[in-house]
């Protein structure tokens, strides 16, 4: 128990009354970690400690690697910026031998503040040395940055800006027709095949694939074991929410991507009605952080690789790679998502990458500064997006094919949109043609309440439309409804085709052992926080199932 005699020993303390010094002590919790442990962890609620036992290291993520920060040792204090701020912990703090705490939550921090002006004092003192060390580790560590080299028009070079965007690698895209950057660049790159791809340590990459990048980025491609308590297939919210739970749960557990984490909703510039973050969060961040959170927990994330089949067995069953990969799993969760319709017109694929785009491809926003930009879709990725293209283009339109906006979007989403001079919302439009010769250049729009055709001009135009189940790859080796979305739980009863005396698990396929969450699943609520809830109640269904089978196969009562 924290008393007032373990204060008052301490130089931080020295003048404060008595009264405050009893009070702080009474406030305080006596907080205890062993060796190795965690005090706090960036990114954690925030609070004020004072160290009276023990080590403690301070320690940073830069660019992807840990960095020392500081040492804390008896009588320090810590915790005061992200307080003052308010913001989360900004560092992680691990014991480097047993440690013993005072820790004041924020409230009764401000309030001790505010009646011991020596205390205050010293306390601000260490809060800007610890600001001059947070940037001092930021700039002196060195920035990988890779490189690459292409065309605006090049969809090789399209598909490697987004796959490096969306895997939240830090790069930079040097076009030689229009940067002088490029003179930089070592000799010979440009007189090479492009696009091409510079490591930081100078080695190039002529016309790679993303796999190719993926494994000299330092992400992970294969798969490390034989087999695996759960296999994820799928790496949006659901299923980074899936890795989460079953990692952290004990799970030997492996969630395969064939693009990058986050999903569609990966994609959103601004998810602003998900519990918890009253300011909003982009759909990266969101990604990135469970992504992190998956990791430390120890589940294996591999990307660029696609599932292309399912091989059912008693007790395990066998998840087939592309490339030849296999693996085995006592369990699997499918949560592939679904995918942007596409375009119904004509000539649309020649433009795809060239004009057209599927989804808001964020690494094309800086090229529609001053430009006009027109989406179809009457969703809220449509407004996110164009919320986010408003602070660049000089225009952004939104073409709906329904009467009014409020049939598909939030409200509060709506509200902004119309807020912002520079977004307009088009309803009852159908981009019926689309023009132009290596490049967009114009759209033809169908007004269906005045029956007349607008031509636009514009090279900028991102879809956002419908969604479909692409499962194809699965065959029939599970049920899928005629749109091709998996059915689960009580959808298999009338189908007659479960295979056991039990019922299946809520979650459940037609295939015991295997299954399905987030917005694959027939009769989901495509919304993030829906897809999260289902990833982490599948891993809640899968130990369920592990410990019946275990039951079955070994006869324990």
């Amino acid at each position: 128990m924290i008393t007032a005699d373990c204060l008052r020993h301490l130089p931080l303390f020295d003048g404060v009354p008595e009264p405050l010094l009893h009070a702080a002590a009474q406030d305080a919790a006596d907080v205890h970690v062993n060796e190795g442990e965690y005090l706090i962890r960036e990114g954690d609620t925030a609070a004020f400690f004072v160290l009276l036992d023990g080590e403690l290291a301070v320690t940073k993520e830069v660019a992807g690697a840990t960095r020392p920060v500081d040492t804390y040792r008896p009588g320090d204090s810590f915790g005061e910026l992200p307080l003052l701020l308010g913001t989360a912990a900004t560092v992680d703090l691990r014991a480097q031998s047993p440690v013993r705490a005072m820790r004041i939550e924020g409230p009764e921090f401000l309030t001790l503040l505010a009646h011991a002006e020596e205390l205050a004092g010293r306390v601000l003192a260490n809060m800007s040395r610890r600001v001059g060390n947070l940037q001092r580790v930021t700039l002196d560590t060195p920035q990988a940055v890779t490189t690459l080299v292409g065309s605006a028009d090049d969809l090789h070079c399209f598909g490697l800006r987004d796959f490096l965007s969306r895997n939240q690698v830090v790069f930079r895209w040097l076009d030689p027709a229009s940067s002088a950057l490029t003179c930089a660049l070592p000799a010979g790159v440009l007189g090479g095949p492009l696009p091409a791809v510079v490591l930081p340590g100078g080695a190039v990459l002529r016309q790679p694939s993303v796999r190719d990048v993926a494994a000299q980025v330092g992400l992970q491609i294969e798969p490390t074991l034989p087999e695996y308590d759960v296999v994820i297939v799928g790496g949006g919210p659901a299923g980074l929410a899936a890795a989460v739970y079953g990692a952290s749960e004990g799970l030997c557990t492996l969630l395969i991507e064939k693009e990058a984490p986050g999903g569609q909703a990966g994609t959103s510039s601004r998810i602003e009605n998900y519990l918890g973050f009253p300011t909003g969060l982009s759909g990266g961040e969101l990604s990135a952080r469970a992504l992190r959170q998956a990791r430390r927990f120890g589940a294996e994330v591999v990307t660029t690789r696609e599932v292309a089949g399912i091989r059912p067995g008693q007790g395990t069953h066998e998840v087939l790679l592309d490339g030849g990969t296999r693996v085995r799993a006592r369990s699997v969760v499918l949560t592939m998502g679904v995918s942007w319709r596409t375009l119904p017109l004509p000539g649309t694929e020649r433009f795809v990458g060239r004009g057209v785009w599927y989804g808001a491809a964020r690494t094309e926003a800086p090229g529609t500064r001053g430009k006009d930009v027109y989406l179809i879709g009457g969703g809220n990725s449509a407004g996110q997006a164009a919320m986010f293209f408003s602070n660049y283009a000089r225009r952004v339109s939104i073409l709906i094919r329904a009467d009014h906006v409020e049939k598909g979007m939030s409200q509060y989403l709506i509200d902004q949109l119309r807020a912002r001079e520079n977004v307009r919302i088009c309803e009852c439009c159908e981009v019926t043609a689309l023009h132009g010769d290596a490049h967009l250049r114009a759209l033809t729009v169908h007004h269906s309440d005045t029956g007349e055709d607008e031509h636009v001009e514009t090279d900028s135009l991102f879809v956002l439309i419908g969604a479909d189940a692409r499962t194809d790859w699965l065959g029939d080796t599970l049920l899928r409804d005629e749109r091709g979305y998996v059915c689960s739980g009580l959808d298999l009863a009338p189908e007659g085709v479960w295979p056991l005396k039990r019922d299946p698990f809520p979650l459940e396929t037609s295939v015991p052992g295997v299954f399905v969450a987030g917005d694959v699943r027939r009769g989901s609520v495509k919304r993030v926080a829906s897809s999260v809830g289902e990833g982490s109640m599948s891993i809640a269904l899968v130990h369920q199932y592990l410990a019946l089978a275990t039951h079955d196969r070994t006869g324990a009562p």
